[in-house]
């Protein structure tokens, strides 16, 4: 088994094609947008992903980019400051930790220069059809020729083209948490200097912190909701809808809300998690959200993306050719973590999970087995 596709390239994408190439496999990424994607919010790297980006050669880089913040501000609906602190931040615990804030897009960049000159991308495309036989797994492409492979990875996110078509609809496996979310950047106008503001009633919030050296704001803003019937795809749609649940808000909202609409990065989607009952399927085989998405509420998708990686390649290696041996080791070894690290999301609705279980699931696998 040598040639491997991998759909999505994002964190658990690119970690992905990094260890395989780095074993000795033929990676193929295709992704669906004209390049890496820009944009994004501040994610973490914590525990036992700290040591996967050690062993990339990337710690020290990803430390460099890390998000500087002094602190952050609560306020209530009106606008009104309720208390602040200096010693941690909602979106990345405590300031004194030696967990990694930094931007998605940062991190993805990073992953990416590590793979361009040996990786085979195929941007501005998108896998549409899969069929297995004993041989391999022939893959069709809605741009690209049709072509066939050893492995097929899915790491293409909450809404997995690759999941719906060896597993089933996505309606089998998503469980929805009860919110929508959207992000997006824009200039500093609030002028914040390293400091984050969080503002929330019961209904709604936004977290807006600044980034670039003080240069720009990423604005996070969500509200409580059921499944909603929209267009995932339509951002229009999702500003409109997100503007009608916010526009209560007091403090910046306002100006927020006008700064959204000229947004170049805005991302709207539902919080929910990924459950399925397998991984893998014959050839097939999911990694990070496509397979076991924990939601931002958790704040461990970054890290289960790269851990995910790591050892569903480490496994692929260990079992010389047999992929079904390979995946269900990888399942066995990786499941417990997923599942502790979901429950991050889930254990204090409207809340952080507590530190004590935060400490406890993201250390919770060892990397060599």
């Amino acid at each position: 088994m040598k040639t491997v596709l991998i759909s999505g390239a994002s964190v658990a994408g690119l970690t992905t094609a990094y260890w395989l190439r780095r074993r000795g496999y033929l990676p193929t990424v295709v992704e669906r947008a004209p390049g890496i994607r820009p944009g994004g919010q501040a994610i973490d790297v914590r525990g036992a992903a700290l040591a996967v980006l050690e062993r990339m050669g990337l710690l020290t880089e990803a430390q460099r980019a890390r998000t500087r913040m002094r602190g952050m501000s609560m306020h209530d609906g009106d606008g009104n400051e309720l208390w602040r602190s200096t010693e941690m931040t909602f979106s990345s615990g405590r300031l004194d930790s030696e967990d990694i804030e930094l931007l998605r897009e940062d991190l993805t960049q990073l992953l990416y220069r590590q793979t361009r000159d040996d990786v085979e991308y195929l941007f501005n495309d998108s896998v549409i059809a899969l069929d297995q036989d004993p041989r391999g797994i022939n893959v069709s492409f809605e741009r690209g020729r049709r072509r066939t492979f050893d492995l097929v990875v899915g790491a293409d996110g909450l809404h997995s083209k690759v999941r719906q078509l060896a597993f089933g609809p996505e309606r089998r496996f998503i469980r929805h948490l009860g919110a929508h979310l959207a992000v997006f950047s824009t200039d500093n106008f609030l002028d914040l200097d390293n400091w984050q503001v969080w503002l929330q009633d019961d209904t709604a919030s936004y977290c807006v912190y600044p980034v670039r050296d003080n240069s720009e704001i990423r604005a996070t803003l969500g509200f409580a909701s059921e499944p909603l019937d929209y267009d995932y795809r339509d951002t229009e749609q999702q500003k409109s809808l997100l503007a009608e649940r916010m526009s209560h808000l007091g403090g910046d909202t306002p100006r927020l809300l006008k700064a959204m609409r000229t947004a170049p990065d805005f991302y709207f989607d539902a919080m929910a998690q990924i459950h399925t009952d397998r991984w893998s399927d014959g050839r097939v085989v999911l990694i990070g959200d496509a397979g076991y998405c924990p939601s931002p509420l958790s704040g461990q998708g970054t890290s289960l993306a790269l851990v995910g990686g790591y050892v569903l390649v480490d496994e692929l290696d260990r079992a010389d050719g047999d992929h079904r041996a390979a995946l269900a080791r990888y399942e066995e070894r990786l499941r417990p973590f997923v599942e502790l690290n979901q429950a991050l999301a889930t254990e204090n609705p409207g809340g952080a999970a507590p530190e004590e279980s935060l400490e406890r699931a993201k250390n919770a696998i060892p990397l060599d087995s």
